[in-house]
């Protein structure tokens, strides 16, 4: 059973936690609602109701991304707190050293991190879900879709004369394999299927190899390559399945299978996965990471100079991270290094700080 000082701790620092969580919630709404109004700036008929809305939706996959940053502020927060209020040395008094008050929080931190993965990211991934969706329809890409099922790829590509439905058994290198296309006209008037083992893709003129093509109930079928104009290239298909903060933990394992079933690279989705699997030891992480710096710095510091320095180390972790997610995406370092090499190098840094941090 916890005592009362520690459960007086535990208590200060979530209250912490909880006033910089409405700070960033607050600036996420603003900007938030900013970005939306610029995009439905020239579209008619749009009530001043539907921004406000969408943005609501979009917040908590905003908050999700950044909660390991909210976490170290908030943690700043809290030592200034209670350094303020001289509780620092009350705790003291009771027995607990600087390294019992940094496990507590940290291990605090660990737990919640938890909660967060299996309850919040999957409310935020399906309400940023229904977010996307809403927005689709006034995008104007909208005519331009593309799915990954059991069956395949299918895209749905809208040029200048006809609609296109396209369905493609894999995805090898810039290749499609066993590729289907259905041409209508704009008025949904059939006109072709165009079939081919093997389309290339690196460019939006698709070079289709040996078509076969059945036209008014006749096939016919050509030996050369024939050139197809599409919207689409390997790059654009590839971005069109990038924002997985859509889905859930259950619909990612469905779109796995999916992705290995089409022959689709799985790099990016195993990364998120990874991450998802480590966000709390990423929180704990960031909590003890703040907790050392306290612990190190005069604690005669305002409380805008530790804001200050939360926001300056937040965003050195976050270029770090960028950096190793571009290395992952380029294919020059393996998954496992890309995830957890930040975290090991914070992980080390905290290390460090915690030798002799019950002398400070």
């Amino acid at each position: 059973m916890l005592a009362i000082y520690q459960k007086n701790l535990i208590s200060s620092f979530f209250k912490s936690l909880g006033i910089v969580t409405l700070v960033f919630f607050c600036i996420s709404v603003i900007l938030n609602i900013f970005e939306e109004l610029s995009f439905f700036k020239n579209v008619e008929n749009v009530n001043f109701t539907l921004p406000i809305f969408l943005t609501i939706l979009n917040t908590p996959s905003i908050l999700f991304d950044i909660f390991p940053f909210i976490f170290l502020i908030s943690t700043l927060y809290f030592f200034s707190e209670i350094i303020d209020k001289n509780e620092l040395n009350i705790y003291k008094n009771y027995g607990l050293t600087n390294f019992k008050i940094i496990n507590i929080i940290t291990a605090s931190s660990f737990i919640t991190g938890i909660f967060i993965v299996i309850i919040f990211y999957n409310i935020s991934a399906n309400l940023k879900f229904f977010y996307l969706d809403i927005k689709n329809d006034f995008s104007k890409d909208d005519k331009y879709l593309a799915v990954i099922t059991s069956n395949g790829l299918w895209v749905k590509d809208e040029t200048e004369n006809n609609i296109n439905l396209i369905n493609a058994e894999k995805i090898e290198n810039h290749y499609l394999k066993n590729v289907i296309i259905t041409q209508f006209n704009k008025n949904f008037e059939f006109q072709k299927i165009i079939s081919s083992d093997k389309v290339n893709i690196k460019e939006k003129i698709w070079l289709i190899n040996n078509p076969s093509i059945t036209k008014e109930n006749q096939l016919t079928t050509k030996e050369k390559n024939i050139l197809f104009e599409t919207n689409f290239d390997k790059e654009k298909i590839s971005s069109l399945f990038s924002n997985l903060s859509s889905l859930n933990i259950l619909d990612l394992n469905e779109l796995k299978k999916d992705y290995k079933t089409l022959g689709y690279s799985t790099i990016l989705l195993n990364a998120h996965q990874l991450k998802l699997y480590s966000y709390p030891i990423y929180l704990s992480i960031m909590v003890c990471l703040a907790s050392i710096l306290m612990f190190n710095v005069r604690f005669n510091k305002s409380k805008i100079f530790n804001f200050i320095l939360g926001i300056l180390i937040s965003v050195l972790i976050y270029y770090i991270n960028f950096i190793f997610k571009l290395l992952t995406e380029s294919e020059k370092i393996p998954l496992l290094v890309s995830v957890w090499a930040p975290q090991i190098i914070l992980l080390l840094i905290a290390c460090i700080g915690l030798v002799k941090i019950n002398e400070k």
